[in-house]
This record gives C-alpha cells, structure tokens and sequence, in this order.
C-alpha cells in the first residue's frame, strides 16, 4: 500500500499504543533492523520509504509494513512518531532535517552527519521542534559488551589503563553489491566501522581529549566483486588504512587501527588494567563471550555473556521506551557526535601530522540490566 499525502503534524508518543515507526532507507541493513523492529511489541512500524519506491514495497511487504512509498509520503503519515534514518551516511543530516521539520524524533544509523558542524545543525534543529535524537551504534548495548562493562565496573581487570582495538579486511568491495558510497566522503574504515570500536570504549572508558594518527590508500580505484555490477570500477577518494593514538580524559591511552587493505579479517578488542585483560567480542555484534586473562596467568578464561542479544533495533526500542518513561535514551546523539569528532579530529590530525585536542564530550550510558527483555511489551 503507498502512502498517500497529507500534512503532517507534531509528532506526540502515546503511552496507550505502540509507538509509531517509519523506516527510510530500504537498502541492505534495512533488513536487520526491520526483522526485529516488526517483533518488538511497542514498536508498531508502520511504514517503509526510499527513494526507489520499488525496493521501499518490497520491504514492507516482506515484513508485514502496511505503508510504502517516497520519504515525504511516509513522513506524513500521522501515526508516525519516529524516524528510524538508514540511508546513505551522505545524507543522513538532510533525512534527519526533513523528518524533524515534520516533528518527528529520530533514530539514525552511524555516522551522525558527515561533520561536527553539520551535527551541530541537525542538534539545534531538533530542539528548535521539540523531538529527541538517537544514533546507531546500538551493539554496545548487547549482551557481550555489556557483560564486558559489568565486568570491568566490578574491578574485576582492576584501574584499566589502555586498549587496543583493530578491524581490518579486504575491504565491503568484496562483497557488497553498491561499495562506492563506503570508500568516499562520509565512508571509509573509519567513519564506517570506526564507530562500532570507539563507541564501545568510550562506553567503558569515557570521552578521548586527544588523538593523532595516520592514513593511507592503498588503491585509487576498487572494482564491484559481486552482483549485477561486479567487474564496475569506482574512485576510492579516502583513506582505507587510518592508524589512530587516542588518549582518554581519565588518562587511559588506546592504539586502534581501521582498514579496507588487509589481505584477511581481523576483529580485535581488547581493554588492560592493572590486574588483568579483557578480551571483548566484535563490537559489531550483539553477542559473543568475554575472555580474560589475569596478571600472571598464561591462560584466556571464557566468561559467557548475558543478557539482551535480539540485534539491531535495540537501540530504537530503548529510545521508544525512553520516550514513554522520560528517561535518556542510551544509544545517544552526544556519544554519536563526540565519536564524529573524535573520528573528525583524527583525519584532520593524520593530514596534518598532529596531535589535537577533541573538543566535544559525552557521558557513558546507565547499563541495560540483565533483565531487559525487549520481547516484552514495557506498558
């Protein structure tokens, strides 16, 4: 069924109905987010919209959607309350726009906005129309890096002290049927997985005050492997092997490392205190067990994880919850555009052959308890 046009007032969450939902952008993580979206029982999705009104029908009707059709179509529908934002990063900031001036709260996907100044836009929007703002990454809220956090708050690695993270592949033209977007503006390892890894430490070890690093291209064209593209070359306009020194305002230094140019994958986690190291699962993931190794043990011990693992979505739900409850939601726009900056400070640090100070900060987010059952209606 496609939308059909009419204005669009305020959006108001009622506590007596399932919020409300549209999601715009029907590509391919579309998928993941809307198996979980049509399960959870506050959420009511009532729309899916793109540009290409072929592929937004396809969705909603694969997930039982009553509603597709073009962006401005599904944005009047006046039963939706927020935006669930997976387009391209390129225009995350425009849709963002759009869907606020139409007094909807919106979830977005990562990265917040191509810049801290077009954030900052986006923010000031939002407030000017009286609706919330969420963002993707969500996976810190997941079972493995929650169960890494409960562990960590529990001294049981003792003061952490440093990290390590890396994530290196052959690179999303490997596989992905339309990769230009992820090795242009607004794409790259950075800005694409960077993300998931800065957002999970910054979780356990609070706001960076300082990075440098390095960047490089290994190639200046890449070719499309799979679908009805494959053997299509495009222009690769950033880098694709970004080396990062970061330095945390509680002291803690972390090395990370995202690249596009590895022969093979490699996903790496890890968080050292003063009493032992704690290995965290991909932080792209929702699940995952936790391994430590204690000072003077030459043995990794595996700790199961517990808790929440239903995937992406988890994040919506937990900003639908807050919009009911008033509380903050905890996949925020703060910690988003504070991993924009810090992802923005080290490019131009790279290029620049310093050492600069970020001048955004954030606040980590109350834990999920145990407990949270997002399969469980909250009202």
């Amino acid at each position: 069924m496609t939308a059909t046009s009419q204005q669009s007032a305020p959006a108001t969450t009622a506590t007596d109905r399932p919020v409300g939902v549209a999601v715009v952008g029907c590509g391919v993580i579309s998928d993941q987010y809307l198996a979980n979206l049509t399960r959870f029982p506050d959420i009511s999705v009532i729309g899916c919209a793109d540009l290409d009104l072929d592929r937004a029908a396809e969705q909603a009707a694969k997930y039982g959607v009553p509603n597709s059709g073009d962006p401005v179509s599904i944005l009047a529908l006046p039963d939706v309350d927020l935006v669930v934002n997976l387009t391209t990063p390129a225009v995350h900031a425009a849709v963002a726009m759009q869907a606020i001036t139409a007094g909807k709260h919106v979830y977005g996907e990562k990265p917040f906005a191509l810049t801290v100044d077009e954030a900052k836009t986006v923010i000031a929007a939002a407030g000017q129309h009286g609706v919330r703002l969420g963002n993707a990454p969500d996976t810190f809220l997941g079972a493995g890096l929650q169960t890494a956090r409960r562990l960590i708050e529990q001294g049981r690695i003792g003061t952490p002290t440093s990290a390590r993270a890396t994530f290196a592949t052959p690179g999303p033209d490997q596989w992905h049927p339309n990769p230009d977007f992820l090795f242009q503006t607004g794409g790259g390892p950075l800005l694409d997985m960077g993300p998931y890894y800065l957002t999970a430490l910054i979780q356990i070890l609070g706001p960076v005050a300082r990075v440098a690093g390095f960047g490089r291209r290994a190639q200046l064209k890449r070719t499309v492997i799979e679908g009805p593209r494959a053997g299509e070359q495009f222009d690769v306009t950033v880098d694709t092997h970004v080396v990062g020194l970061l330095e945390f305002a509680g002291g803690q230094v972390a090395n990370v490392t995202f690249s596009f140019d590895s022969p093979h994958a490699v996903r790496e986690l890890e968080i050292t205190g003063t009493a032992a190291t704690l290995r965290l699962p991909d932080p792209n993931k929702f699940d995952g067990s936790v391994m430590i190794c204690t000072k003077g043990a030459d043995e990794w011990v595996e700790i199961p994880a517990t808790g929440s693992a239903e995937g992406r979505g988890t994040g919506v739900l937990d900003m639908v919850r807050s919009l009911s409850d008033g509380t903050a939601a905890r996949a925020s726009a703060a910690t988003a555009v504070h991993v924009l900056d810090v992802m923005e400070t080290l490019t131009t640090a790279a290029a620049a052959g310093q050492t600069l100070a970020v001048a955004s900060t954030c606040s980590a987010a109350e834990p999920l308890p145990e407990t949270w059952n997002p399969l469980e209606r909250s009202k």
